[in-house]
């Protein structure tokens, strides 16, 4: 098995078209399947099938992929390793977060990022957290902010605990359940919620919290994304749990805190256990680090977050 072969199998099994794939990586199209048919060969099995003249992998094929597009990122992030050792001053990170992270903690951390390595590729990818790990799992990403679900986090991944947040009911009136300025979730019962749609954890975090309470929450809609659920807040269509930072710049929005326990979610920054990270990588967590404890330091953290 080599190298090229494996970048060969990845870009077939992606367009899966193997004239395209081939204009892709710069062959032809013979040498192509020439040597595809060489890696089937070394691996004992096919790993494509054409069905009705289309091309589908084999079961093989679905093994190897994903393995095949680590080892391919893994390859790319050594080369760019010794890039640096040599003088390119020239990297790239690629940083994921939640929404609320992303509009949140994340600015001021790529700023400073940013003004001490001008010349580095720096690139975003907002997403859920179960979207972000599969991502960082795929070697897709070097670095995420997420946010630890109950069970734990990946077995592939290191994570490491940075703050800690409540979760705030967003209405666009008061609630007049509220009791001393605060509602229990069990206040939320026959209260329409504005759902996030799947793979976002605050969606699994607010339907465990009603669960505990002893009801099942009915939805007014569901499927939304951050900014999404909290223009169909101000709309009146219902309320929602979000983190309290999000909603600082919504002045529409009315905010009650959850009474004791509450609903608290740890935030991590992760990254896949088997990649050594780069240069990049390890300099943009040093800096997210360092403005989390000047930030402390200066009782800059927005209300309900705390630092670990």
């Amino acid at each position: 098995m080599q190298f090229h072969q494996l970048r060969y199998f990845v870009a077939v099994a992606e367009l899966r078209h193997f004239t395209q794939a081939a204009d892709l990586v710069g062959i032809t199209q013979p040498s192509l399947s020439k040597q595809i048919h060489a890696l089937e060969t070394s691996l004992g099995t096919r790993l494509f099938e054409r069905i009705r003249g289309n091309i589908a992998l084999t079961a093989a094929g679905e093994v190897l992929l994903p393995s095949a597009k680590r080892i391919l990122a893994d390859v790319e992030t050594a080369q760019r390793e010794v890039q640096e050792l040599v003088g390119l001053r020239r990297g790239r990170v690629r940083l994921g977060a939640t929404p609320s992270l992303v509009t949140s903690l994340a600015p001021p951390v790529l700023r400073r990022f940013r003004d001490a390595h001008p010349t580095v590729d720096l690139r975003v990818e907002e997403g859920g957290s179960q979207d972000l790990v599969r991502d960082l799992l795929r070697g897709d990403l070097d670095l995420a902010l997420i946010i630890m679900p109950g069970q734990g986090h990946e077995p592939g991944l290191r994570a490491e605990p940075i703050l800690r947040e409540s979760l705030v009911v967003a209405s666009l009136e008061p609630l007049p359940a509220a009791t001393g300025g605060e509602l229990r979730i069990a206040d939320l019962r026959d209260q329409p919620l504005v759902m996030f749609r799947q793979g976002y954890d605050i969606r699994d975090a607010t339907l465990d919290a009603c669960r505990t309470a002893g009801f099942e929450p009915s939805f007014a809609v569901e499927g939304g994304e951050m900014d999404a659920v909290l223009s169909f807040v101000e709309a009146g269509l219902g309320v929602a749990l979000v983190p309290g930072i999000v909603v600082a710049r919504r002045p529409r929005i009315r905010v009650t805190p959850l009474a004791p326990p509450g609903v608290r979610r740890t935030i991590v920054v992760a990254r896949r256990r088997d990649a050594v990270p780069t240069h990049a990588g390890r300099e943009l967590r040093r800096i997210l680090l360092d403005h989390i404890r000047a930030a402390t330091a200066q009782g800059n953290l927005p209300p309900g977050v705390e630092p670990l």
